[in-house]
């Protein structure tokens, strides 16, 4: 079942500003960090429910190699995307979204 996926702003803006965060620290790192996140939505669109749910109806996806984990829920007709969020944050920040 593949569903279209949809990326919250404050997703959208984290992801955004990570990929800059990776980029100026070392130069193709941003761009490694954006196929790792791009991998693991591609894997979320084409198998919503692959992953486990963690919180009320929000499903965990973990970004291999980056501190990162992805954030979603199944909704009717789409995939909504509440964070792409580093690990070391406080969980409250994504936990309040949608």
């Amino acid at each position: 079942m593949s569903l279209p996926l949809i990326l919250l702003d404050e997703a959208r803006a984290e992801f955004d500003d990570s990929h800059d965060w990776y980029e100026a620290r070392q130069t193709g790192l941003g761009a490694r960090f954006d196929a790792a996140v791009n991998g693991v939505l591609a894997l979320i669109e084409k198998s919503p429910r692959r992953f486990p749910v963690v919180y009320k109806d929000v499903r965990r996806a973990i970004v291999p190699v980056f501190p990162f984990r992805i954030y979603y829920a199944v909704e009717a007709g789409h995939i909504l995307v509440t964070s792409v969020f580093h690990t070391s944050r406080d969980p409250a920040i994504w936990q309040g979204r949608r």
